[in-house]
């Protein structure tokens, strides 16, 4: 009986790897002999092991064994998240088609693609596709699409677009399916998710191999017992400056847009020397200065890049030697996603400098180390029935080349995401398309698609609607972006228009890393000249605050329980030892089996702080829910105020709260209704449902020539809300807006754990003569919105000096 090695698919494949030096994993033979076996499944490996070639390689083997059983046209269709990574992958399929001598085209095709090109692949498919799945649905409106789909054998996709990739199962016979990570958690439910179809052979393939981390955490030049989030990432810039001249090419990745935009400046200012050695990268500069700058990464012209999450999924740039994390990462697996950007051989060490941008986050530092060492990662929570995807996937089907009712809804079963729709709301989703359900009937533009009785189809036939759906599709909903061009019409990049909305004419700004001053605004494009000016606003992008993960949350926990301990070895708690202490002192660190609340009164009143330690937005809806509790023993008014770590209640009346009562009023009982009642649901329901209305095509964001405002869209979809609340409150786009803000804003499940977790724990109060180390930084988050930098900087320090007095 033969094997697999002894094909003659394999010997030439083997033979190429050899050529290079290479010797196939343990893993991607795995994958290659599975792969011949007609399975489907997910490969989990870690980052720079050859990921791609444990799929890609199989496919190739397995046509040279049976040439005779791929047809032409599209062979792969591999599905990435990233333009700059279907970019870099196409490189290296093409270079070893090339080399191994066959005659196959890889080719991507997504947003930036030119118009020419896509004709050309339209005529004739290449041999390997790789896209994005907002193209994929683009591709699945066009006319007579099957056809470039039905030779497929394979589709590999790097997150989980099941939706997609059902639509082609059904389009050809002996598809196999796979799905590739680096970092995942629920390998089991990520496989179901993938594959939910129980007659597929499947399996899950994971690495023996093992990527070497190396964590280094670097110190600031003191401790600050009083530390505030930000300035301090400024003040260690020069300790960044030797690490970039130490290694040949470094990461330094942010958080956010706008900083990005700052840590830029800082490091052109601090060193002019690095002028033509550094550059900026994130999803707002324009796409021809991003594609120049991850070739000039490849091709070592780079000493530094200054990115965002633009950069940190699966690119393989080889002179990367080192990555900075600027702040918290906010979770495991995006630090783990980060730190892989470096040393991406197998054999290399991926190398990772945490500079914290207040004295706080080396806990932080200290939780990530011990979560790598256990090898814990974030699990992923699937999307259920997201009724406007659906909606707007049935719309996408007839606009390309129709559908029939049954099969298409028996496919769309197929899904994870739509295993449990029922018959009644397939129903409900078809009279939406038809007749724009129950409500918007009487309104003709909500009859996009009709039934033709002659081809018993489904179809769009109106060149209007299937121009607006082709130009409005996408799950993802941006904030209305302006296009920033020089009066002379070079391109820059784009700005969030509520950003730009609040800046005068002649006001400085940066963007892409240069300064520039507003000429005039026309339309939807901003047009700029540069500026001379020293000082400029760094743009602010909205969502710009990633949340902490439950997972890092519990680790920052754990170290914090173990902060005080005499035999602690970590250099981060070590180094925090006069804060820890000054905290213990002066208040409490709590233990992973306590809850600590602290009772303040300072000169504005009367503070409330409580410390959860479960990230932004769930100490959002705590503390609403908990003023709200308060306020039911007493008539009283709160300021709130909140960080990762706690938040903040703040009175001009003494608060009513001690050991008697507190139990009460952190209690699990009747949790959600007192959430409810303390937020405004509908409000926060109204502005959900005005993502869901532009996915399904109940609001149009873009037309020819012409974007809808921010305000513009919320007016519209807020209008629709109110008038299905009064009239079709069973609607299941309403249904779905109440159940996005219970799981995503509210944060149901996260909720309960938390108060879950509190209940079983040792209430601590305590009051504090002064603020607190750990109470500090909530203090300062508050004052963010009602200064100016420097005016903060004035205030905090002299905070700093009153309460270093009481605290010491």
């Amino acid at each position: 009986m033969s094997t697999l090695e002894t094909t003659e698919g394999y010997k030439i494949i083997e033979d190429w790897l050899s050529s290079k030096n290479f010797s196939p994993f343990d893993f991607q033979l795995k994958a290659w002999k599975k792969y011949a076996q007609n399975y489907s499944g997910l490969i989990v490996a870690p980052t720079g092991f050859g990921k791609t070639y444990s799929l890609f390689l199989a496919v190739l083997i397995d046509y040279l064994n049976h040439p005779d059983q791929y047809k032409k046209g599209c062979k792969l269709l591999w599905i990435s998240p990233l333009r700059s990574l279907a970019k870099d992958l196409q490189k290296a399929m093409q270079t070893a088609i090339d080399e191994i001598g066959l005659d196959w085209v890889a080719a991507v095709r997504n947003g930036d693609t030119p118009q020419n090109i896509r004709r050309q692949q339209e005529r004739k498919m290449p041999d390997v596709l790789l896209t994005t799945p907002e193209t994929m649905h683009l591709l699945f409106t066009q006319k007579k699409n099957s056809r470039w789909f039905k030779n497929i054998r394979c589709v590999v996709i790097d997150e989980w677009h099941e939706l997609l990739a059902t639509r082609i199962r059904s389009l050809t016979k002996d598809l196999r399916v796979w799905g590739i990570s680096a970092t995942i958690g629920n390998l089991e439910d990520a496989k179901t998710v993938l594959l939910p179809n129980p007659e597929l052979k499947t399996t899950i393939i994971t690495s023996k191999e093992k990527k070497k981390l190396k964590i280094v955490s670097l110190l600031p030049d003191e401790v600050e017992l009083l530390p505030w989030a930000g300035h301090l990432g400024v003040q260690m810039v020069k300790k960044v400056l030797p690490i970039i001249y130490e290694n040949t090419t470094t990461l330094i990745f942010t958080n956010t847009r706008s900083q990005s935009e700052l840590w830029y400046q800082l490091l052109l200012d601090t060193d002019p020397d690095l002028a033509g050695q550094i550059a900026i990268h994130h999803g707002s500069i324009d796409k021809k200065l991003r594609n120049w700058i991850e070739d000039a990464i490849n091709d070592g012209l780079l000493k530094a890049v200054v990115c965002t999450s633009s950069l940190d999924l699966g690119v393989d740039f080889k002179p990367v030697d080192c990555v900075v994390q600027i702040g918290s990462a906010k979770g495991i697996a995006r630090f783990i996603q980060r730190a892989g950007r470096s040393g991406h051989s197998p054999n290399e060490v991926s190398k990772v400098y945490c500079l914290p941008t207040h004295t706080l986050q080396l806990i932080e530092v200290s939780a990530l180390k011990e979560a790598v060492k256990q090898k814990d990662v974030e699990a992923r929570i699937p999307v259920v029935l997201p009724y406007d995807v659906l909606v707007q996937f049935l719309v996408s089907l007839a606009v390309g080349e129709g559908f029939q009712l049954k099969e298409t809804f028996e496919l769309i079963q197929q899904t994870h995401a739509f295993a449990e729709l029922t018959e009644e709301d397939f129903s409900w989703a078809m009279q939406f398309i038809t007749q724009g359900g129950n409500t918007l009937k009487t309104y003709e533009e909500f009859h996009k698609v009709i039934f033709e009785e002659e081809t018993n189809l489904y179809k769009v036939t109106s060149r209007r609607i299937s121009m607006l759906h082709r130009m409005n599709v996408g799950a993802i909903v941006s904030d209305a972006m302006l296009k920033v061009r020089f009066m002379k019409g070079g391109f820059i990049g784009m700005i969030e228009e509520f950003f730009i909305s609040k800046l005068k004419n002649g006001t400085p700004f940066v963007l892409a890393g240069r300064v520039l001053e507003i000429v005039h605004i026309k339309d939807m494009t901003v047009f700029v000249r540069k500026s001379n000016s020293k000082k400029a606003i760094t743009p602010s992008w909205k969502g710009g605050r990633l949340p902490l993960t439950s997972y890092l949350s519990y680790y920052l926990r754990l170290k914090l329980n173990d902060a005080l301990h005499p035999e602690i070895r970590e250099k981060e708690l070590k180094f925090l030892n006069p804060l820890l202490t000054t905290q213990n002192i002066n208040s409490h660190i709590p233990k992973s089996d306590e809850f600590l609340v602290e009772k303040i009164k300072t000169k504005e009143g009367y503070h409330l702080f409580f410390y959860p330690f479960e990230g932004r937005l769930v100490h959002e809806i705590m503390a609403s829910l908990i003023a709200y509790r308060i306020s039911k023993l007493k008539p009283i008014t709160f300021t709130i105020a909140m960080n990762d770590y706690g938040f903040d209640l703040l009175s001009d009346q003494e608060i009513p709260v001690f050991e008697e009562n507190l139990d009460r009023i952190l209690s699990k009982e009747n949790l959600m209704e007192d959430a409810i009642a303390s937020v405004n649901a509908s409000e926060m329901a109204s502005r959900k449902f005005r993502d869901i209305a532009v996915i399904a095509g109940l609001v149009v964001q873009s037309q020819p020539g012409a974007r809808k405002t921010n305000k513009s869209l919320q007016s519209s979809s807020g209008l629709i809300f109110r008038v299905l609340e009064e009239h079709e409150p069973n609607n299941l786009l309403l249904r779905q807006a109440y159940t996005e803000v219970f799981n995503e804003q509210l944060e149901q499940a996260r909720l309960f754990e938390a108060f879950d977790r509190i209940s079983k724990s040792k209430i601590i109060l305590k009051e504090a003569r002064g603020y607190t180390p750990l109470s500090f930084p909530i203090k300062v988050d508050s004052l963010r919105d009602t200064m100016s930098n420097e005016k903060l900087a004035d205030r905090i320090l002299r905070l700093q000096k009153q309460h270093y007095k009481l605290i010491q």
